[in-house]
């Protein structure tokens, strides 16, 4: 018997992978970089990726715009990312710097600064800390690890401080 390391890659065709991808797409948003990275994986001949891709571009199952809409609206709702954190996702899913700029362009600044004050208003009720400066470092770098700008997460980690010490 052949460890699962040993037995042959199986490949996929490109009529195969785009049946495949369409049924993929049409249950939930892909962007092409995951179409491209799936092909890949599959072993779909790399001169036959474009055109598969092409096809799922044409036949409207894969639009990067209206994925890149989808993921910040679910980022920013449900994981309560920031700017920068959303913009290197989206990069690092193939979107175009065009596209992912105007999706994040379209931003609320109002609702991103609502939605960084719930996320450090509950972290601040879990956290340890044994100074002013203790509680201030940790919010700010919870802030930052959600990929918000040092200078909002100041204001708000600062007003959050002299809320709690009044």
């Amino acid at each position: 018997m052949l460890s699962k390391s040993l037995k042959p890659k199986r490949t996929k065709s490109p009529e195969q992978a785009l049946a495949a991808l369409m049924r993929l797409a049409a249950r939930s948003e892909k962007s092409s970089g995951d179409a491209l990275r799936l092909m890949q994986n599959w072993g779909v001949d790399p001169s036959a990726r474009q055109g598969v891709l092409q096809r799922l571009i044409d036949d409207k199952f894969i639009d990067d715009r209206r994925y890149a809409e989808a993921f910040v609206r679910d980022k920013m709702r449900f994981s309560g990312w920031g700017v920068f954190k959303l913009r290197a996702a989206l990069r690092n899913k193939g979107i175009s710097t065009d596209i992912v700029e105007d999706v994040l362009r379209m931003l609320d600044s109002n609702n991103m600064t609502d939605r960084l004050r719930e996320r450090l208003e509950r972290k601040m009720r879990t956290t340890k800390y044994t100074t002013r400066y203790d509680l201030k470092s940790k919010l700010m770098r919870y802030g930052a690890s959600l990929g918000y700008d040092f200078e909002s997460v100041g204001d708000v980690v600062d007003t959050l401080i002299s809320e709690i010490e009044e």
